[in-house]
């Protein structure tokens, strides 16, 4: 059974910084490529980034190419995503998953619990 456990989210003005993680099983995070998505209230979920699984390529939606990098340890089995240079546009509830790179789309049905990022102006 898949296991995806988001952390690392918070209050942060601005032009700030955060790191959040994922922890996911160790069958999902060998044989997948892995991304973060976002959902902000009242909109639907969107994707943000995908690495695959060597980690050699790594692909951003357009809104964060530049500010965001998505990275991923194999020892840990985690996956994360640093995020600076903050917007209040980037609010949101953020959730990993396995990733089809052609689609853009998660994989599994079932999400994890995400973790809240919050902007302030």
């Amino acid at each position: 059974q898949v296991q995806l456990v988001e952390s690392g989210g918070g209050l942060v003005q601005a032009g700030g910084s955060l790191r959040v993680s994922c922890a996911t099983s160790g069958r999902t995070f060998t044989s997948y490529t892995m991304g973060w998505f976002r959902q902000a209230p009242g909109k639907e979920r969107e994707f943000v980034a995908y690495i695959v699984v060597s980690g050699a390529r790594r692909y951003y939606a357009d809104s964060v190419k530049g500010r965001f990098t998505i990275s991923r340890d194999t020892a840990k089995n985690t996956v994360y995503l640093q995020m600076n240079s903050l917007k209040p546009e980037d609010t949101a509830v953020y959730y990993c998953n396995a990733v089809d790179t052609l689609s853009k789309r998660p994989i599994y049905d079932r999400w994890g619990q995400g973790t809240q990022v919050t902007v302030t102006s």
